[in-house]
């Protein structure tokens, strides 16, 4: 769902469909409670949260919620996806809106990539 460019991401999020908005607040909260250094922003059309570089999309989409960590973030989770059954490609993960999102896991996969962040030499903020 793309937003206009400037938009935060409460404006996003107040855009979705109604059924989602529950669930996105608390993709969004999970993320920052485990990134609490990060700044949200708007990137490619989707909440971002960026800390050194971008950590972690997220979007809404039709059928599901799509993560975007990186291809290393979806590598280092493929057992645990496969296993639980979400669709993944390089750097992307699906997360069914029929099913419970699975926090727990959102907030591994941030933990695994602030760790990851930190050992990189900062950039400029946005």
């Amino acid at each position: 769902m793309p937003v206009k460019k400037g938009n935060v991401i409460d404006d996003y999020i107040d855009q979705s469909p109604e059924e989602h908005r529950k669930k996105l607040l608390q993709v969004r909260k999970t993320i920052k409670k485990h990134a609490p250094d990060s700044i949200e922003k708007i990137s490619w059309g989707m909440p971002t949260f960026w800390q050194v570089e971008n950590l972690i999309h997220f979007a809404a989409m039709k059928n599901h919620m799509g993560l975007y960590p990186g291809e290393d973030a979806v590598i280092a989770f493929t057992k645990r996806l496969t296993k639980d059954g979400y669709k993944f490609s390089k750097g992307a993960i699906q997360f069914p809106w029929a099913k419970p999102m699975p926090y727990e896991l959102i907030a591994e996969i941030t933990q695994y990539r602030v760790l990851q962040i930190t050992k990189k030499k900062p950039k400029k903020a946005p």
